[in-house]
């Protein structure tokens, strides 16, 4: 009787992370309806891109009202400015960026971010690469680590 009502546990809370995450990508798609513009446009394109780098993403809505989107913990936030769609990359700075997408908060010792602004072009093959790592990392991160022999 006791597993029953640990496995019920389990599924009731893996159905409550798939009504936020449902919730989350609802509160998205309003925010790029709610832009109306170029940055909206945006937004929707890079989380297309986040989706096909990545399918097993998972999306969140933090910090009243920033999109989030995880694997294995956080790969990176998109906030939307007056003049900019900024992606924020958690651990960015651990990150190898060989193409130099990273173009704002470059002096920090953990985060990365990319600034898009009206009109830039996406480099794609690079932003997936980027997201690729980002999750490798939290992957790496999270794996379990092994005892050290005497």
């Amino acid at each position: 009787m006791k597993k029953a009502t640990t496995t019920m546990k389990k599924t009731t809370s893996g159905a409550k992370a798939a009504n936020e995450e449902a919730s989350a990508s609802r509160l998205i798609d309003a925010r790029i309806v709610e832009l109306g513009d170029w940055r909206g446009e945006m937004l929707a394109r890079v989380r297309h891109l986040i989706k096909q780098a990545e399918p097993e993403v998972i999306e969140e809505w933090k910090w009243r009202g920033v999109p989030v989107w995880s694997h294995g913990g956080i790969i990176c936030t998109g906030e939307t400015y007056k003049a900019a769609v900024k992606l924020t990359f958690a651990k960015g700075a651990s990150l190898d960026d060989p193409t130099g997408l990273f173009n704002s908060s470059l002096e920090g010792n953990t985060r990365r971010a990319i600034d898009i602004h009206e009109g830039d072009k996406i480099d794609e093959k690079a932003l997936k690469a980027l997201i690729r790592a980002a999750v490798a990392l939290n992957m790496t991160a999270k794996a379990p680590k092994k005892a050290k022999r005497a």
